[in-house]
């Protein structure tokens, strides 16, 4: 079985030497299905207890970013990873296009009221990423009204959206929000067998759409802008997984492992009990219960 850490430091984005056509969405870190489900349940098991403890702390904040192409096994990641966790302490935010009452505000602003409170996970099924990613592909699709500096955006306009990202990650880490963000890199094979898939399962079809088929005419366009965002916004502070994603198991298993990890460094405790307050209640409780109160 891979060590702790080998998924987390194996799918991490660093330097802008990073190629996304050299990741291979077929790979499973030599891990088998059966050894992988093996980490994954003992990664669900500590997940369960380690969100306890956060939820109990109630000081620190986790915020998972998910991205991919459509077909790429975001909703399925969440799905199974989040599975056993109480509910309570988890908030899942699926982003579609911008209603119009987000569009009359800052591209950000809606990413910011959906932030997970103090001892909460937070799940951006899609995020702020989009900003960079769709609506580069599709320049069209930019607020209407909105301030822009050059009509088309040039890379300026795109570094300086990169540029206010990473700004306002940094900000949410430094005020105990960690951020930790996945790519599920799939591939345009794999998709193409998934969105079949959707079209022949009768319950699957709902979520099948045109759009979707007719996306993949972009696929260049977007793996050319997923890569910029990757490099242009992996950090230590906020960083990005590149996850092969052609195998959902093995894209589960991973994601599930390094969130585990992140939790794990955050450390989340439970608060310490006023134990004379504590016995002091205890004694009243006990001294109703030898009287036979109800």
């Amino acid at each position: 079985m891979a060590k702790a850490l080998d998924l987390e430091e194996q799918f991490r984005v660093a330097g802008e030497e990073f190629r996304l056509a050299d990741q291979d969405p077929n790979h499973t870190a030599g891990l088998d299905k059966p050894r992988a489900a093996d980490m994954r349940n003992a990664d669900l098991e500590s997940l369960k207890e380690l969100q306890k403890r956060l939820y109990a702390e109630h000081r620190q904040a986790l915020l998972v970013v998910l991205q991919g192409m459509d077909a790429s096994g975001k909703d399925g990641a969440i799905a199974h990873v989040m599975a056993g966790v109480n509910p309570q302490g988890v908030h899942v935010t699926s982003f579609k296009r911008p209603s119009q009452v987000e569009s009359g505000h800052d591209w950000l602003w809606r990413h910011v009221v959906a932030l997970p409170e103090r001892g909460d996970i937070g799940v951006f099924n899609r995020s702020h990423y989009e900003e960079v990613v769709t609506v580069r592909v599709h320049p069209e699709y930019l607020a209407p009204g909105a301030v822009h500096d050059v009509e088309p955006p040039d890379d300026a306009f795109w570094q300086r959206r990169f540029d206010a990202i990473t700004s306002w990650e940094r900000h949410l880490v430094s005020s105990g929000t960690r951020v930790v963000k996945f790519f599920l890199h799939v591939s345009k094979k794999e998709q193409r067998k998934r969105l079949l898939d959707r079209a022949s399962d009768p319950d699957k079809q709902w979520k099948f759409l045109p759009e979707d088929v007719a996306e993949r005419a972009y696929w260049d366009d977007y793996q050319a802008a997923y890569q910029d965002a990757l490099r242009a916004t992996s950090g230590d502070e906020a960083p990005w997984y590149a996850i092969p994603a052609d195998h959902k198991w093995f894209a589960r298993t991973a994601v599930a492992n390094i969130i585990v990890r992140h939790l794990e460094q955050m450390d989340p405790r439970f608060p310490e009990v006023d134990e004379h307050a504590r016995r002091t209640a205890l004694e009243v409780l006990l001294e109703e219960d030898a009287a036979g109160g109800s």
